[in-house]
């Protein structure tokens, strides 16, 4: 059954006449999490998870004409059923599911099965078709548990403490700095840029609690923030305000990590393997769990994570975007600029 078109816009359903995380303004666009790459300004009208609603308001603007649904709550669409499911990417992140006349599709947007004790944990859905990411769709990708990377990060920041040292993480705003505060909260005062902190405000608006931060003031005294842990949005790399920072310790957080020469790319004193992607047995374990006769693979690795699919028996297709990283860069420059 044709129930999805891919189209310069993005994917379109055909009965429902909406389209999932569209590249360009459309009538109705049904989002599957707050990231720039998925979530684009200029749509008349979205659709997303209960607490994605803030954070889209937050980035897209308060004015928009927004609807949300609970995880497993069912909305019909011209005869489409659409209901929103875990993707354990960032808070607010789901896979989208359109049941047909009794066919199935789920757009999983991006996701990873970990559970980070932030985000909602990935659900797997049984469905006759699959969209996977495949930001790391290569067997060099392998995370390590939640408990091995807090003691990766807060043992960094005990031996950096000892040095006389201020310890400062790389993350995006949205997803990254919020797992950051998670594996790091309970060691000391956390300071995060406006940003971040904007951000926590529209998530805590949603009803959920992360752990405690405070602002980084343009004002701050050195003295207050000296070898304590502050967060700052990768745009910063190199800044004014870096430099400010009294002996800052400097270390990125991203799967990216995986590979040292990104490491020693970035300039950075540690990189530590923090992703909110699947890697690659997740992704497989993702796909198998879903039974799906057919998968459509994008972002990252298509070629590579498709032809191993097609080797195991499960037929896959590369399926190209228009966006990516790179449009979560330019945002974050954007809100460090008006923050």
């Amino acid at each position: 059954m044709k129930l999805l078109k891919f189209t310069k816009k993005g994917i379109y359903c055909i009965p429902g006449k909406f389209y999932l995380d569209p590249w360009y303004p459309v009538d109705y666009a049904i989002i599957s999490h707050g990231h720039a790459d998925h979530a684009r300004w200029g749509n008349k009208h979205y659709l997303c998870h209960n607490d994605s609603k803030a954070i889209l308001q937050h980035r897209i603007g308060v004015g928009i004409s927004i609807e949300s649904l609970a995880y497993n709550q069912t909305k019909m669409i011209n005869g489409v059923k659409v209901s929103f499911h875990p993707a354990g990417h960032i808070i607010g992140s789901a896979q989208i599911r359109l049941e047909y006349k009794g066919y199935v599709v789920v757009f999983s947007g991006d996701y990873k099965i970990q559970p980070d004790g932030v985000s909602t944990s990935f659900e797997p859905i049984k469905c006759h078709e699959f969209i996977t990411e495949s930001t790391f769709g290569l067997p060099i990708y392998k995370w390590k548990t939640e408990q091995e990377l807090q003691n990766e990060l807060q043992d960094w920041i005990y031996q950096n403490q000892q040095n006389n040292r201020t310890s400062v993480f790389f993350g995006y705003s949205l997803g990254k700095a919020q797992r950051i505060l998670k594996l790091v909260e309970n060691v000391d005062a956390i300071y995060v840029h406006a940003a971040i902190h904007n951000l926590n405000n529209a998530i805590s608006n949603s009803g959920i609690t992360l752990p405690k931060s405070q602002l980084l003031t343009s004002d701050f005294k050195k003295s207050a923030i000296q070898n304590k842990i502050i967060i700052l949005p990768p745009a910063l790399l190199g800044s004014r305000l870096l430099k400010r920072i009294p002996n800052a310790a400097t270390a990125i957080c991203s799967g990216w990590m995986q590979i040292r020469g990104n490491r020693r790319w970035k300039g950075v004193d540690a990189g530590f393997v923090v992703s909110d992607h699947a890697d690659w047995d997740g992704l497989l374990t993702a796909v198998k769990a879903t039974e799906a006769e057919k998968v459509y693979v994008t972002h990252g690795s298509q070629a590579v994570f498709s032809k191993y699919l097609n080797d195991i028996g499960i037929k896959a297709h590369e399926l190209k975007t228009e966006f990516g990283e790179d449009t979560l860069e330019a945002v974050e420059q954007e809100k460090i600029e008006k923050a």
